[in-house]
């Protein structure tokens, strides 16, 4: 099978995704191709026979169908059935197999900025298939409390059994909390003036993650700056979770470091863009 693996979504112009696994591939010397699949909702149903059918390896999955490809898979890996999305798929013998990568790769981000979750509070913002891989990693790693955050709560409370799910509206009556997450796509680009919470808010917390990578700094990230609060965005959890992905595609293990080797290419590129 030819080393052919990509990205499946809606509107993918934002993405780091191919310049990354071009890096990996790169580092772990196996020759392949990335490339981005926009597919739209209505022709869902044909995306893994049509996957198939190019001859695709494996593909990542982003928003929104981390939850609507479920449906059209052969199996579904543990961890990803445990959150109900999966954001990685593998096409090898012509079977379709989903994953949930972005697990794993939220937990790197936090060992690797020395973010312990255990006994802290964690405000998570939004509620769909990146939220549910972050709410599932805090439970696992013994996170004291956690409250979920939604535009219409009570349209996703019964998805959410012994969580808490407020509106925005409602955050300012919480008493202060640990960590606040950001897992909607409310400041990435092009709407990078758009903010989930105000500064005012922000304040209550000592922990700001944002798993919006581009840009690297959202607004949200900006509050936290201002206010001196320890924050990060969301370009080591994807890079990590990539890390994942080939490693799942190719059957192989592939060495720790070499995702602080990569998030330092990375972040040297996306400079050197900046400076263009």
């Amino acid at each position: 099978m030819s080393n052919i693996f990509g990205l499946v979504g809606e509107s993918l112009s934002h993405t780091f995704s191919p310049n990354i696994h071009k890096i990996i591939l790169k580092k772990i010397g196996i020759k392949g191709y990335y490339n981005l699949f926009e597919i739209k909702r209505d022709n869902l149903d044909g995306a893994i026979y049509s996957l198939n059918l190019l001859g695709i390896k494996g593909v990542n999955v982003t928003i929104p169908y981390k939850e609507s490809l479920l449906d059209y898979l052969s199996e579904i890996s543990p961890e990803a059935k445990e959150i109900g999305a999966i954001n990685t798929i593998d096409l090898s013998n012509e079977q379709a197999t989903g994953y949930n990568t972005d697990y794993f790769g939220f937990g790197t981000m936090l060992k690797r900025f020395n973010i312990m979750p255990n006994n802290k509070k964690a405000l998570i913002l939004g509620t769909g298939g990146a939220s549910k891989s972050v709410l599932t990693y805090l439970i696992n790693n013994n996170v004291s409390d956690i409250t979920l955050v939604s535009r219409n709560p009570s349209n996703v409370m019964h998805k959410f059994e012994n969580i808490r799910v407020i509106s925005y509206d409602n955050i300012k009556k919480l008493n202060a909390l640990d960590m606040i997450i950001n897992c909607t796509p409310c400041g990435m680009y092009p709407d990078e003036n758009c903010t989930p919470i105000s500064k005012e808010l922000m304040q209550h917390f000592n922990i700001a993650i944002d798993l919006i990578y581009n840009p690297l700094k959202t607004k949200f990230l900006s509050y936290a700056q201002d206010l001196d609060i320890k924050h990060t965005n969301g370009l080591y959890m994807l890079i990590a979770q990539a890390v994942k992905s080939q490693e799942i595609w190719n059957n192989i293990d592939i060495p720790f470091d070499i995702i602080d080797e990569i998030y330092n290419e990375v972040i040297n590129l996306l400079g050197d863009k900046n400076e263009k």
